[in-house]
């Protein structure tokens, strides 16, 4: 029986289901992060990240200074734990399998517990993992109105030395950001996903009163080891042994 062919990386319901198959594309990343402001304001610092799934991170400015550290590394639920929801007892993506298309991209996602560690909140988890631009699964061709995106203007291009895959989407009444009031596309927006992981490496609100506002990624390792020790925090009753300790003699 022959099979059907792979569908162009310029259609668009190959783009969305790009952007439905972070979880199962990676499981650590480097990758240094700067917000895009209009003309007139700012921009924020960039700051650098370490992502190790399910749920360590490590944020640092960029000359060095660490900014926030997350680990579960000490935690556990033993005989005795008790969940109040069911969604406790939820396995990893990478733990379960999702339903894929002839290219190897997700075409439906399962239950699962999504979410990775963030710093700061807003926009972070969509970018790292952008499904909500597609929805977790294919809308009949019936039902437009449900949607979360119109994706128009789907091509290929090379962003930071990478491959990516841009398009721009217009968000629909069934648009439900990941983050409640940060939606990675609040309006008409032009965003690239990034072929090997599928996170959002950028973004460019093209319409309305936040048009100019955005985020640029730049992704510098993928499934690159990490050791543990890069997500805990320094505590407080440690010596530093690098630093010098004065002895003060009395007369």
């Amino acid at each position: 029986m022959p099979r059907s062919p792979v569908p162009a990386p310029t259609d668009p319901d190959e783009f969305a289901a790009l952007c439905r198959s972070s979880p199962w594309r990676w499981d650590t990343l480097r990758f240094v992060l700067s917000w895009l402001a209009p003309g007139d304001q700012a921009p924020r610092e960039p700051v650098r990240a370490w992502v190790r799934r399910p749920s360590e991170l490590r944020v640092e400015t960029l000359d060095g200074p660490p900014l926030y550290t997350a680990s579960t590394l000490e935690r556990s639920r033993d005989d005795f734990y008790v969940a109040s929801t069911s969604s406790s007892w939820l396995l990893a993506p990478s733990l379960v399998a999702p339903v894929f298309t002839d290219s190897g991209l997700v075409e439906r996602r399962p239950e699962a517990a999504y979410g990775d560690p963030v710093f700061g909140g807003g926009r972070w988890q969509a970018i790292l993992d952008p499904v909500e631009l597609a929805g977790s699964a294919p809308v009949p061709p019936y039902l437009p109105e449900r949607r979360p995106c119109t994706v128009e203007e789907v091509g290929t291009g090379v962003h930071h030395g990478r491959a990516v895959r841009g398009a721009v989407v217009t968000p629909s009444s069934a648009y439900a950001p990941t983050t409640p009031g940060h939606p990675l596309a609040p309006a008409r927006t032009r965003v690239l996903i990034d072929e090997r992981t599928a996170v959002c490496v950028r973004s460019e609100v093209l319409e309305g009163p936040l048009a100019g506002t955005g985020h640029d990624l730049r992704i510098e390792a993928v499934d690159e080891y990490f050791i543990d020790d890069l997500f805990t925090s320094v505590r407080l009753d440690l010596t530093d042994v690098s630093r010098h300790l004065p002895w003060p003699v009395g007369p």
